[in-house]
């Protein structure tokens, strides 16, 4: 079972899945509760997702202020997917315990509510977390790279890599590309490459020729083979791989400066 649930030309995340049917649920379960006690809870519902969705965010960008301090305008795209999901739980709990210690009339619709959302969001990513592939490594894949030479996957053991699926046509690949030049530059000590998906060489080339990406880097997928063998039909995306070959983290969607570096971590932490 991969990341991401593909409808047609859509692709969504299956976390993203989990929480939505999580908040509908604890939303119709506060709703119900709330009406039989006289009292509405719909002014609470929408304060404590606001609650919970900056706690969430705020601590992510505070623990990786860093990479965030010299890209600020990347704090409010929330595209990147850079949540805390336990400081958003906690928020939401603090929240619904002042309800109690104010003698809210909602008090206890909004506990219920927000047990059901923990209960489905916690159990559901740990569905999540056993039904994904187990033991992945490095896919046995051979390319050509832009400076004809020949790369192998499995000969890249025994240094960490990062492998990008990306097209020049893909607007979000594009604006990751400083974020993955800039951790290249900064973490020598990791091969990055990136498989470009189903374009004409000489397009590429004039690409990257712009950027100042290097075409020893750049391997041609014209089948796009690596990504249907990877079962990754979304771009851009991006998989790491211990000095092991083993498969650490994935990630389908773009990169900002502060989510790639927080699987650069994972990814130096393993060994």
């Amino acid at each position: 079972m991969g990341q991401t649930l593909q409808l047609g030309p859509l692709t969504l995340p299956w976390a993203f899945i989990v929480f939505l049917i999580g908040w509908l649920a604890a939303t119709r379960l506060c709703e119900l509760l709330a009406r039989r006690h006289g009292a509405k809870a719909g002014p609470h519902i929408a304060a404590i997702a606001l609650v919970g969705l900056l706690a969430a965010r705020l601590a992510f960008v505070l623990q990786y202020a860093s990479a965030y301090s010299s890209h600020p305008p990347s704090i409010i795209d929330i595209r990147d997917g850079g949540w805390e999901p336990i400081a958003g739980l906690a928020a939401i709990g603090v929240y619904a315990l002042a309800l109690w210690i104010w003698r809210g009339r909602s008090a206890g619709a909004v506990t219920a509510g927000a047990a059901l959302f923990a209960a489905i969001w916690l159990g559901g990513n740990a569905a999540l977390s056993m039904l994904a592939p187990q033991g992945a490594r490095l896919p046995e894949f051979k390319g050509v790279a832009l400076d004809a030479a020949t790369l192998s996957f499995p000969d890249l053991q025994g240094t960490p890599a990062v492998i990008n699926l990306w097209a020049t046509w893909c607007p979000p690949c594009r604006r990751e590309m400083p974020a993955l030049l800039a951790a290249q530059k900064a973490h020598p000590e990791v091969r990055f490459v990136w498989v470009n998906q189903g374009e004409r060489p000489e397009t590429v080339l004039r690409y990257i020729q712009q950027i100042g990406l290097s075409p020893s880097d750049v391997v041609m997928d014209s089948n796009e083979s690596l990504s249907r063998a990877l079962r990754q039909r979304a771009l851009p995306t991006t998989l790491f791989f211990d000095a092991h070959g083993r498969q650490v983290a994935v990630r389908s969607g773009e990169l900002s400066h502060a989510t790639l570096a927080q699987h650069m971590e994972q990814l130096t932490a393993s060994r």
